[in-house]
């Protein structure tokens, strides 16, 4: 019942990509749950400047170096995009059983 499973896959990539560039820029600009709760708690500082965080290559979901935040969240959600379906697609291709 493999019929034209490629095409299906292409057109769902496609429409993840364009979804990641023209939803992004309207995501909620309100912390997350735990940042929240760092927030309130008063340990939000340490939390940024300690950790992976600093090393990050697009904190905050934003492209770094982009003048527009709008163009820098789409940016960011196209690249995010982009490496999660090829990080999926490569584990897939190692545990695929034939």
């Amino acid at each position: 019942m493999k019929k034209n499973i490629g095409g299906f896959v292409f057109i769902s990539l496609i429409i993840a990509l364009i979804l990641a560039i023209l939803i992004s820029p309207f995501a909620s600009p309100w912390p997350d749950g735990l940042e929240k709760v760092a927030e309130d708690k008063g340990f939000i500082k340490e939390a940024l400047e300690e950790g992976v965080w600093k090393y990050s290559p697009i904190p905050d979901y934003a492209f770094p170096g982009v003048g527009s935040e709008v163009i820098a969240t789409a940016l960011a959600g196209l690249i995010g995009t982009f490496i999660t379906i090829t990080i999926g697609w490569l584990i897939g291709k190692f545990i695929v059983v034939k």
